[in-house]
């Protein structure tokens, strides 16, 4: 069966496509958190075993690509191709592990929204025929991010509460055509939205024009609404981004209601200082992969979708006084009745 194409944004999937198994990995703060009981691996400390936190970051992905593939019952070879992104210059988490896993591999950016940029790229190759099975996977870390884009950890620079944490874990799964475990049907790829906001420190303002323009075209494109979604969550808009993508969304005459959610806002506890709360590649990733997925296969949601957020800055374009660019990419998740059985240890 032929997918197409609808409206300007969104693909459909008409074929099967749907996640066989996920897996996620996150660090210790993470792990006493509200979905502590939904990650496969919690790392004791943020070294993970290693002497850098880049190479923690590096290892936190090839585990969670590791478990995944476990869990899908299937061996590395098996695996089509591998789609991969992170937040450190050159992709260097994605690429390194592409070289311990010897799969295919595809290099993907999209800063925090790469977690949905990637499966979504993955299901279309699953949906075309060009693979038989396909992993994507992501990785962020707070202290390489840090690093990287604000001042070294050991500085110990203050923030303002608009300020994000970035979510150290890596969230991996498999894709593939085999009629068990969530059904992938739409994917709806974002435009870049830029209006002038140039805080590093409030990327929650920044990004959420760029969410709410996402789902307004995942509405308009599939005739859709939210009342036909059990959930509807944005990667990492946190308590400041989270309530501006409602208000734009209610100006375009789109009521959320309280199945609006933010992933951000569901990894931490209220005693944890995270700021106005989580961001990064993992954010997304972590909550659907280690959690929502799961839920889905328990019955608590029928359809998901999940719009990830990412804010493409760079620490060049910061420091030259550039804007930050926003972009969101959104998934669509169904459990099907009558599509075989889903196995809840996959997940």
């Amino acid at each position: 069966m032929a997918s197409k194409k609808l409206g300007q944004s969104t693909w459909k999937f008409a074929n099967h496509v749907h996640v066989l198994a996920s897996a996620a990995t996150v660090g210790p703060m993470e792990g006493e958190g509200k979905l502590k009981d939904s990650y496969d691996r919690i790392y004791p400390d943020l070294y993970a075993g290693q002497d850098s936190w880049e190479k923690a970051e590096r290892t936190m992905m090839e585990d969670a690509v590791e478990i995944a593939i476990q869990k899908a019952r299937l061996q590395g070879q098996e695996i089509d191709v591998y789609l991969a992104g992170d937040l450190l210059n050159q992709n260097i988490s994605a690429s390194f592990s592409a070289n311990t896993n010897q799969i295919p591999f595809m290099g993907v950016y999209g800063a925090c929204s790469t977690s949905m940029l990637s499966l979504s790229l993955a299901a279309a190759l699953v949906d075309g025929g060009y693979a038989r099975y396909a992993v994507a996977a992501v990785s962020s870390h707070n202290c390489t991010a840090e690093r990287q884009y604000r001042y070294p950890t050991e500085y110990g620079g203050q923030k303002p509460d608009t300020a994000q944490w970035t979510v150290t874990g890596a969230g991996a799964c498999v894709v593939g055509s085999a009629r068990r475990g969530p059904r992938i049907t739409h994917a709806t790829i974002g435009t870049v939205k830029d209006l002038g906001i140039k805080n590093p420190f409030d990327m929650g303002s920044a990004m959420a024009p760029a969410a709410a323009d996402t789902i307004k075209k995942h509405f308009q494109d599939t005739g859709r609404s939210p009342k036909d979604y059990d959930l509807i969550v944005t990667g990492d808009l946190a308590s400041v981004g989270l309530p501006i993508a409602r208000e734009l969304l209610e100006k375009e005459g789109y009521i959320m209601g309280e199945s609006f959610q933010d992933c951000g806002l569901m990894i931490y506890t209220s005693e944890q200082d995270t700021f106005a709360g989580g961001s990064g590649c993992a954010s997304s990733a972590v909550v659907t992969y280690g959690h929502l997925l799961h839920e889905m296969i328990k019955g608590a949601y029928q359809r998901v979708l999940v719009v990830a957020t990412g804010a493409l800055l760079s620490p060049v374009s910061y420091q030259q006084g550039e804007s930050i660019p926003s972009i969101a990419h959104a998934v669509a998740f169904e459990m099907n009745e009558g599509e075989g059985d889903a196995d809840a240890g996959a997940y």
